[in-house]
């Protein structure tokens, strides 16, 4: 008899998650099928179930399984699969850590190491493989080729969970583009994904770490994340006198560095007018489809600015950042972002609680994750 796992799978219409039993894969030789313990909810999550990005055009979505910020424990191992990434021993039961998508490792971008631009990565949607499989899902699969690492052995599951995306995601950013020493770098919202930032900046060694957002105890915690100013948005509320307020913060120099972690057009056309001559935009809020700007092409080519764009990263990161968390424990609050945990047969309370611009917004809630 094939067993069978809970699953949540969201309907645009009546927009709301539903809970079904699915199969559990059998995996293939070379996968892993993974017990889920923890998920965060990502801003990205929520992004889809507000359907941002679409309107009366866009085609009707079936029932979606996803969720991705996640941790848990080795449930069944492929016959093949004897080790982690880092050679170590792997056991049913094992703790991990791991990337939520699957670079191919053999086109041009794999090739050159460059394996969050794998345009083979992708997760197989429900439509495609209907098994218990997601982030709000009691298992997932790893596909192979995967990448999985040992879960820290002082850090609990709910304090891992965000660190295969949100983490990880703005270290490869800041890698990338290269923050130096005494950089200026602005974050544009205190999110799970901005707080991080926050404290990734600092440890790399910024100067000012400039944080926006409009609640205060988002920006609050942020100064405990390493943050050196912040400007709230419901203070200050004209774009124009914003950016003021970072030349003013800079000496007028402006920012070395914005980030943009909000995903809303208007934060776009603003963080770049912060930007100093020849300094660098990162982009990775915008998730959502049809999310469209206006910017001045001679604009951009007179200030020289650098705009560049993240999506996924080099999985090798994944164990850096783990031990980042290790060693700033004792001086960022990371650790314990998490304020609110919900099982997932409560899984519609707390979209609707962690969703920032709904009716039932909980602006208490730092970060939530689901326990399935």
């Amino acid at each position: 008899m094939t067993d069978t796992g809970l699953s949540a799978l969201w309907y645009d219409k009546p927009k709301r998650w539903e809970l079904v039993e699915l199969p559990v894969h059998d995996p293939d030789p070379d996968e892993i099928v993974i017990r889920v313990t923890a998920t965060g909810i990502c801003g990205s999550d929520l992004h889809v179930t507000r359907g941002d990005g679409r309107n009366e055009n866009s085609p009707e979505r079936g029932p979606m399984a996803f969720g991705h910020e996640m941790t848990g424990t080795v449930h069944k191992l492929g016959s093949k699969v004897k080790t982690d990434s880092l050679k170590n021993t792997l056991n049913e039961g094992d703790r991990v850590i791991f990337p939520y998508f699957f670079p191919c490792l053999s086109c041009y971008n794999c090739i050159r190491g460059e394996f969050g631009a794998c345009k083979f990565r992708g997760r197989k949607s429900y439509q495609e493989w209907k098994i218990c499989n997601s982030g709000y899902s009691q298992y997932y699969v790893l596909r192979a080729p995967h990448f999985i690492f040992p879960a820290p052995k002082d850090l609990n599951d709910e304090s891992i969970a965000s660190l295969n995306c949100a983490l990880a995601q703005v270290t490869d950013a800041f890698d990338y583009s290269t923050v130096r020493f005494g950089d200026n770098v602005v974050i544009q919202g205190a999110g799970a994904l901005g707080i991080y930032a926050t404290a990734v900046a600092r440890n790399m060694g910024a100067n000012e770490v400039i944080v926006i957002d409009g609640h205060e105890s988002r920006l609050n915690l942020a100064k405990q994340c390493g943050a050196s100013q912040v400007i709230n948005i419901s203070e200050i509320t004209d774009a124009k006198e914003r950016v003021d307020a970072v030349y003013d913060l800079t000496d007028g120099i402006g920012a070395d560095i914005v980030m943009e972690l909000v995903g809303f057009p208007q934060v776009i056309e603003e963080g770049i007018k912060m930007v100093r001559m020849r300094g660098k935009y990162l982009e990775i809020g915008s998730v959502s489809e049809n999310t469209n700007i206006s910017v001045d092409a001679n604009y951009l080519m007179k200030t020289q600015i650098r705009f560049l764009s993240f999506q996924h990263y080099d999985p090798w990161i994944i164990p850096k950042c783990a031990d980042f968390l290790q060693r700033t424990k004792s001086l960022y609050p990371l650790t314990s972002l998490v304020s609110h945990r919900f099982k997932l047969e409560d899984i519609n309370e707390a979209f609707a609680k962690s969703d920032w611009l709904g009716e039932q917004a909980d602006h208490s809630i730092t970060r939530a994750i689901i326990q399935p």
